[in-house]
């Protein structure tokens, strides 16, 4: 049986960031009763659908689910543990907004079932957070984590860089503020302009004005320096952690492992009769909420993914993680050795280029290709 990951969309925020182009929507009230049957009837569907699997882990994201009511949370966890059973070892984690009102509810989140808290700080300096939309204050923030720390044994938190008028040396200093209340992870995030946002309308007009190219890359391994240097090493592109306190939920996607996706907007992969099927759930939130009140699901048409794309899939997934990927596992989820499937001479010219490193058992790109990812993976593609 593969293990399963399950992966809960709360869609509501008070608040949509200029920044963001999640699938988050602002509703003045939501009738927490109804969303919590909602959860529950899709799930059944899944069950239905993957049988018995070991559940690794459980991950409410958004949206900000900190908006959820603790009961909404502890049974969406009870129920997951009556469709498939979850080991004591599951890890539960919850994305949370570090105001004072959902800081509050950390407790009952705890009491619910959740052992993982994952925070948006986002930024220490009250001006930024204005820019980025968020509804906190700078000392709220680092009060709902020290508050984390004491109620949770795992814990996490975001910081965005690469922010609107942010120079190295302000992103040196506010690190090195937030390295003295880290624990064992921690998410840091180059901004980057999304279409469809806000900020990318006013970058556009020439309204917003970003880091260059340059001077983020300055940031990018800046971070890399003083993390490893607090013994929180990049374990994906944008993450870091102690050795053992690595996300568990989000190495499945990294692994490409399987997960289904529950709730407005979600997607999901799952291993189903021998083959790989990608899921996606409808966005509009009322709309998803009837479907699956009329047909026990709120998913469009699954799309089996063929083993071309699924080889793809994997190494734009896998070449995130320092580990890289493992040729076992792509022959696997293939059919077809690596050697097989890219262009042996490309491979070699990054190796050369010392972008990659390849193994008997890995191909993994270096420090230097995770930083450039994006080129790594178009050469090889081309």
């Amino acid at each position: 049986m593969l293990p399963l990951a399950l992966y809960i969309h709360w869609p509501f925020c008070k608040f949509k960031c200029p920044y963001c182009d999640f699938n988050s929507h602002v509703r003045e009230r939501i009738n927490h009763a109804d969303w919590k049957a909602t959860y529950l009837k899709e799930m059944a569907f899944y069950r239905e659908k993957t049988g018995s699997r070991q559940i690794k882990s459980i991950f409410f994201g958004g949206g900000t689910p900190s908006l959820m009511e603790p009961e909404t949370v502890a049974a969406i966890i009870e129920e997951a543990d009556r469709l498939w059973g979850l080991p004591e070892s599951t890890e539960i984690t919850l994305e949370a907004n570090p105001t004072s009102v959902e800081a509050e509810k950390l407790r009952g989140f705890k009491a619910a079932g959740v052992n993982r808290v994952s925070l948006g700080v986002q930024s220490l300096r009250d001006a930024d957070l204005k820019k980025l939309g968020r509804q906190h204050s700078a000392a709220e923030a680092v009060a709902a984590v020290k508050l984390a720390a004491g109620i949770f044994d795992r814990y996490s938190f975001d910081l965005i860089y690469a922010r609107p008028d942010q120079s190295v040396a302000d992103w040196k200093q506010e690190l090195i503020e937030a390295l003295e209340f880290a624990a064992g992870h921690m998410s840091l995030y180059q901004l980057t302009i999304e279409e469809g946002t806000q900020y990318h309308t006013l970058h556009q007009r020439g309204e917003l004005k970003v880091p260059s190219d340059d001077i983020a890359a300055d940031m990018y391994e800046l971070t890399q320096e003083m993390m490893n240097a607090r013994g929180l090493p990049a374990y994906e592109i944008s993450n870091h952690a102690k050795p053992g306190q690595e996300s568990q939920h989000n190495l499945v996607y990294w692994r490409y492992g399987d997960y289904a996706g529950i709730g407005p907007g979600a997607h999901g992969r799952l291993t189903l009769d021998g083959e790989k099927w990608a899921t996606r759930a409808h966005k509009a939130p009322e709309l998803w909420m009837q479907w699956v009140n009329d047909k026990g699901h709120g998913a469009h048409p699954f799309e089996m993914i063929d083993s071309s794309k699924r080889g793809w899939e994997l190494m734009m997934m896998g070449l995130r993680l320092r580990e890289g990927v493992q040729l076992d596992a792509f022959t696997k989820e293939t059919q077809t050795p690596l050697s097989r499937f890219i262009n042996g001479n490309r491979i070699q010219v990054l190796v050369d280029e010392k972008l990659l490193e390849v193994t008997d058992q890995h191909i993994r790109a270096t420090a230097a290709g995770r930083q450039r990812l994006n080129s790594v993976l178009s050469y090889l593609a081309a």
